[in-house]
């Protein structure tokens, strides 16, 4: 059964850093795209980055030039780190798996981890 374990979620000040982890069991991480994704209280879930097997990147513009996503296969292990953070980035974030990757369009998969809170207070 695949499983994705986020974690890293907390408090922070704006202007502040968080670097979430997303460990996945299973064959479904590896060679595989990856992405996060975040969900802001009474808003609809959005692609945050996402990352191809090879580790080629892509960002939404709100995150671009603050947020890096990294793979370490041999881990099984995705990390989004966040610096530079702001009010507006509060949300559940989540890790998926199972996606495609079609040039830079990223289809969501699957596998969802149970997401891990951030914060980010003015």
């Amino acid at each position: 059964q695949v499983q994705l374990v986020e974690s890293g979620g907390g408090l922070v000040q704006a202007g502040g850093s968080l670097r979430l982890s997303c460990v996945a069991s299973g064959s479904i991480f590896s060679f595989r795209p990856l992405a996060w994704y975040r969900q802001a209280p009474e808003k609809q879930r959005e692609l945050v980055a996402d990352i191809s097997a090879g580790g080629n990147t892509n960002y939404a513009d709100s995150v671009k030039g603050r947020f890096t996503l990294s793979r370490d296969d041999a881990k099984n292990t995705v990390f989004l780190q966040m610096s530079s953070l702001k009010p507006e980035d509060t949300a559940v974030y989540y890790c998926n798996a199972g996606g495609t990757l079609y040039g830079n369009t990223y289809s969501q998969g699957n596998y969802w981890g149970q997401g891990t809170q951030v914060t980010v207070s003015s």
